[in-house]
Order: C-alpha cells, then sequence, then structure tokens
C-alpha cells in the first residue's frame, strides 16, 4: 500500500517545520512529500532550499506565484505528481499528534471498499483558549463516521464535512471522479467530497488519526473568510442548494456559550458573539456577492486573485 503526502505552504514557520520531522517519524512512511510553496521568498526566508531538501530528502518542491495560486487546480497540480495509490493532503500548520497519523488515516479509508477520503481528527494546540479547545472538540469528536447519501435527510451539509487540512484520498477514486473543480475560491473539498457521495461513496472521519490545528484569527480575518465560504455556497447550488449551515451554526453557539459558562469563562462569551457576528455577516454577504460592487468583493475577500 503505498502513500504520498502533499503540503501545501505560504510563509511556512517553524510549524511547518515541526510537520516534516513529525512526518519522517511515521509507522508508515510516505514515499516522498510534495510540497507546492505559494511565493519562493518566503519559502527561503525560512530556510534555504538545498538544506531542506538534504534534511527531508523525500521532499519535491514546486513553487508557484501567488497570483497563480487556485484551492482547486492548486492542489490538482500536486496530485498529478502522485506515484501511489493513496495521497494524504495537509496544510502547513498541522501537526501531526503521534506517530501513526498516515497508518490511521490508511486503516480509515481501507474500512470499506467504498470510501474515496478519510479526514482527520482536529486538536486543539497547547496554547488554544477555552473556546478554541471546545469548538474543536464540537467538530470534531471520538466517534469515527461513515457518511453516504442515506445521511443527506439526517445530517443535512455535515454529510459533505471533509477538511483538506489533514485527509487521506483514494488516487484512482479521485482521478474517476476528475478531481478538485479546477477553479474554486474555497471548500473544494466540501465540493470533491459531495461529488463523490453523488456517485455512491463515502466520506469518512477517523478520530485515531490527529493533528494538532487551530487558528487565531481576528474578527476582520473570519469576515473575510466567510465571505469567500459563502461565495463557493453561491458559485456551486447544486452542491449547496437546499442545504444550510445557520441551523448547526446556532447549535455551536448555543452549546459553546453553555460551556464557557459553566468554565467561568464569560469574558470568551463576547468573543463567541463577536466571532459569530462577523462569521455569519461575511457568509451572508458572500452567498449574495453578485450583488456587490468589484470594489467591496475587493474589499471583502480574503482571496482577491480569484477575481
Amino acid at each position: 500500500m503505498s502513500v504520498d503526502v502533499i503540503i501545501l505552504t505560504y510563509k511556512p514557520d517553524r510549524k511547518f517545520l515541526k510537520t516534516m520531522d513529525a512526518l519522517k517519524n511515521q509507522s508508515v512512511k510516505a514515499g516522498k512529500v510534495i510540497i507546492i510553496n505559494t511565493e519562493k521568498k518566503y519559502f527561503e526566508e525560512l530556510i534555504a532550499e538545498a538544506e531542506f531538501r538534504n534534511k527531508y530528502d523525500t521532499s519535491v518542491i514546486y513553487h508557484i506565484d501567488e497570483q497563480d495560486f487556485d484551492h482547486g487546480k492548486t492542489r490538482n497540480f500536486a496530485v498529478s505528481h502522485v506515484n501511489a495509490e493513496y495521497f494524504v493532503m495537509m496544510t502547513q500548520d498541522a501537526v501531526p499528534a503521534d506517530n501513526h497519523l498516515i497508518e490511521s488515516l490508511l486503516v480509515g479509508i481501507n474500512n470499506t471498499d467504498n470510501i474515496a477520503v478519510t479526514y482527520a481528527r482536529q486538536l486543539p494546540n497547547a496554547e488554544s483558549n477555552e473556546l478554541e479547545r471546545f469548538i474543536r472538540t464540537f467538530n470534531y469528536g471520538s466517534a469515527p463516521i461513515n457518511k453516504s447519501r442515506n445521511d443527506l435527510k439526517k445530517l443535512g451539509i455535515k454529510t459533505y464535512f471533509c477538511s483538506n487540512v489533514c485527509a487521506v484520498y483514494n488516487h484512482a477514486i479521485f482521478k474517476k471522479l476528475g478531481g478538485f473543480t479546477n477553479k474554486t475560491i474555497f471548500n473544494e473539498d466540501m465540493i470533491y467530497a459531495a461529488n463523490a457521495i453523488a456517485s455512491a461513496y463515502k466520506i469518512r472521519y477517523e478520530p485515531k488519526a490527529m493533528v494538532y490545528h487551530d487558528h487565531h484569527y481576528t474578527y476582520r480575518k473570519q469576515f473575510k473568510r466567510n465571505f469567500d465560504l459563502g461565495v463557493s455556497h453561491a458559485e456551486y447550488p447544486e452542491v449547496f442548494g437546499g442545504l444550510t449551515a445557520e441551523s448547526e451554526g446556532i447549535r455551536m453557539i448555543k452549546s459553546a456559550a453553555l460551556h464557557l459558562i459553566k468554565k467561568r469563562k464569560p469574558s470568551l462569551i463576547f468573543v463567541l458573539f463577536g466571532q459569530s457576528l462577523a462569521k455569519y455577516r461575511g457568509f451572508r454577504l458572500g452567498k449574495s456577492f453578485k450583488k456587490l460592487s468589484p470594489q467591496k468583493i475587493a474589499k471583502y475577500t480574503n482571496s482577491p486573485f480569484y477575481w
């Protein structure tokens, strides 16, 4: 059973090198680690390329310009260099929690013959506050889940939930389904998952495969990311039409608020509401982007080169 790893980088920091170190020590080794880096100058600010290749001798690096980056197209470019039966998609800030990440992902995707992609559990980092810890636990529980089109009525949009922060793909199925949509502002992982489910494949969540990963976004950054999220929903009505995300968001907010009260962290409730408002406003404006002027879109988006 062969596997390659793909990591997309942009202004990588020491955490990326920590991820690379962890990949070297996995119980199941990747044949190669394919790195698609945006803007060479930022990569070399961290480490000289020759030194990097020498230290991580299974790595292959490709540099692209920021204006050429696309969530779907860039990942398809990376997959074009995969020769293995499976490939793991990762982001630069997803740090394996143990030496069995790849092994657990492969066990998960081979749980049945019909799984197209299996995604990992995301754990909060040590410096995360109580709110961030709760959100990670809310979205990434301890029980494995196999999701199919039979779950759409029960799970709604969460049926398609799948994260390229860390996920393993069946290469043959990926090619059969045509890969990621080539031009996507966001959500390439969920759009692929929806296509897989529509083709009678399954999506698996494997909690034994674990990475440390969370974000500390400002309200402005949350707004911009969710604006792009809303745009992706508007651009793919065949995937997201009729499946709302608002009810799940409200459930999370209520659960988080109650948790923070129990933990006696009332100040974080204001942070929760601030984040939630920024996300909601960004998402709603993104879904209505066709009504906005180019100037407003440029102001709101997190992906200026997409336009």
